[in-house]
This record gives C-alpha cells, sequence and structure tokens, in this order.
C-alpha cells in the first residue's frame, strides 16, 4: 500500500530484514547486541550522572565529555530498540515516517559525534600547549557555544536528506536488507534518479568528517611537537596520558564509520552478513566503549566509580 501526494508516493511501512544469512541466528545474536546496549545506556548515564553531580568536573574536558555520553546514548538508542524487537519478536514492519525519523537521528547524531570528537582535540590541544590560558580560552560560555554549532551543523546538514527522499517516489520493493533504515539503504529502494542524492550524501559525509579529522590530526600534529619539547620524560607521560583516551575513542568511531561508508558505497564483492554486521558494531560499539575507556583512563570517574561501588562518601 502507497500514499500519494503532490509530487510523490511513497509505500506506508519498510520491511527490515535483520541480519540477511543470519537468520536462524537472530534470537541468539539478538542477547551479545542487547548486552552491548545495556553496558552502553548504564555507562553513559553513569557518566553523565557524575560530571553533573560532581561541581569538581565542571570543566572543558568533562563538559564535552558529558555531550559524547548524550549522543552516545540517543544514536543507539535510535537503532537498537528496534533490532532488538526484530531479531526477538520477528517485528520487520517500520512505519514510513519512523523509518525516515531513524534515518534522520543515525546520521544527525553521527555527525554531531565526530564535532563532539573535535571539540575535544580542541580541547587537549589547549590544555597541553597554552596550559596558562586553557581556562581563559575555553570558558563555560565558548564550550556551549561550540557545543551549539556542533549540534546545529548536524541537524541542519543531515535534514535535506529526509525532505529530499520524501519528495521522490518509490518502487515497489519495500525491502531493506538491514535492521535499521539509513540513508543509502532508504534511497535504493527510489524509483527516480538518485544522483543528487548521493552526491550530497557524499559533500556532508566528506565536509563534515573531512573537516573534523583535519582539525583533529592538526590538534594531535601541534601537541605531538608540544610534548616532544618538554624537558622531563615523566611530563611527557603524563602529556600523552591525557590523550590517551580521546585517541581510543577516535579510534572506535572512525574505523567502523570508514569502513562502513565505504562497503555501502564500493564494497560491492563484500559479503551482506559482514556488511550489515559492521553497521550494527558501528552504531552500538563506540557508544559502549567510550564510558568503559574514559571510566579506566580518567582518574576522577574512576574515583568516582569505585567510591560509588563501596558506598564511600566522595
Amino acid at each position: 500500500m502507497s500514499a500519494s501526494g503532490n509530487s510523490s508516493s511513497h509505500p506506508m511501512s519498510f520491511i527490515l530484514l535483520g541480519i540477511p544469512g543470519l537468520e536462524n541466528s537472530h534470537f541468539w545474536v539478538a542477547f551479545l547486541f542487547c548486552a552491548m546496549y545495556v553496558v552502553a545506556v548504564v555507562g553513559n548515564i553513569t557518566i553523565l550522572h557524575i560530571i553533573r553531580t560532581d561541581h569538581t568536573l565542571h570543566e572543558p574536558m568533562y563538559l564535552f565529555l558529558a555531550m559524547l555520553a548524550v549522543t552516545d546514548l540517543v544514536l543507539s538508542s535510535s537503532t537498537q530498540p528496534k533490532m532488538l524487537a526484530i531479531l526477538w519478536f520477528h517485528a520487520h514492519e517500520i512505519e514510513y515516517h519512523a523509518c525516515l525519523i531513524q534515518v534522520f537521528f543515525i546520521h544527525a547524531f553521527s555527525s554531531v559525534e565526530s564535532g563532539v570528537l573535535m571539540a575535544m582535540a580542541l580541547d587537549r590541544y589547549v590544555a597541553i600547549c597554552f596550559p596558562l590560558r586553557h581556562s581563559s580560552i575555553l570558558t563555560l560560555s565558548a564550550v556551549c557555544k561550540l557545543g551549539a554549532v556542533v549540534m546545529m551543523r548536524g541537524l541542519l546538514w543531515v535534514s535535506p536528506f529526509c525532505f529530499m527522499v520524501s519528495r521522490m517516489p518509490f518502487c515497489p520493493s519495500q525491502i531493506i536488507p538491514q535492521s535499521y533504515c539509513e540513508h543509502m539503504a532508504v534511497l535504493k529502494l527510489v524509483c527516480a534518479d538518485t544522483r543528487v542524492n548521493r552526491a550530497y550524501g557524499l559533500f556532508v559525509a566528506f565536509s563534515v568528517v573531512g573537516f573534523d579529522m583535519i582539525v583533529i590530526s592538526i590538534s594531535y600534529v601541534m601537541i605531538l611537537r608540544t610534548v616532544l619539547g618538554l624537558p622531563a620524560g615523566e611530563a611527557r607521560l603524563k602529556a600523552f596520558g591525557t590523550c590517551a583516551s580521546h585517541v581510543c575513542v577516535i579510534l572506535a568511531f572512525y574505523i567502523p564509520a570508514l569502513f562502513t561508508f565505504l562497503t555501502h558505497r564500493f564494497g560491492q564483492r563484500v559479503p551482506r552478513v559482514v556488511h550489515v554486521m559492521l553497521a550494527n558494531l558501528y552504531l552500538l560499539v563506540p557508544p559502549m566503549l567510550n564510558p568503559i575507556i574514559y571510566g579506566v583512563r580518567t582518574k576522577q570517574i574512576r574515583d568516582r566509580v569505585i567510591q560509588g561501588c563501596c558506598g564511600k562518601d566522595p
């Protein structure tokens, strides 16, 4: 069944297949994804609670970490509940507008996460290269403005995805061979010329991720130059230690994101099951790992977690 508008027609719903090739294992694979999702939700809520309640952590590094935790909660929650419903309860159908909303949230908050990682790199650059001016440069107002710019960029850059797709006619096929709606998967169901959509998708990907990675790379080159110029070896180790968590988080986000992006466009020979699994892990592994990485490597957060578990006052 389809609904007709002034210039387009669209189906009432789509069918999400889940993980093609692993249909017989859906029930058990769902336990793995559920466990990862629970860790992501509990971990990021814990990070947010610690930062909110400990006023000594109301500093740029931790405020950006709070932004990252919120973004991770939105990213993982935009896909995982529906995916678990597919794998456990065979709820394969997703309403048309719900699918477009999922497209929006996935791509908008992937852009936001990339921007937050860039902002965190700038914070580390200022903290290490200009330590005496860090508090005057990255004031609370500056942090809020930078966070607002990152958020608005994600919302404004991704909104045309959904608008352009909503104005196009769809083919009779309503099957999306994965477990969530994303831009390229929905475009493949359109019965019209999608070159403008694809070109805009590439523009957004390269303008957002490309810009962020350039800023992150320049920041860390400058950090490396400053650290290697420090006279004391202990000071160098301390400086590297403050950046280690952020580097791990950057790798956890960009490596699977890059692989997923490339296989969608150029990886016709990559088995579908591999592509779908990596696409799922791309939206789940970073939100799960980020609170673990910062919880283990950041002393202030680690101490608060230990105090909470042991029932001791700070």
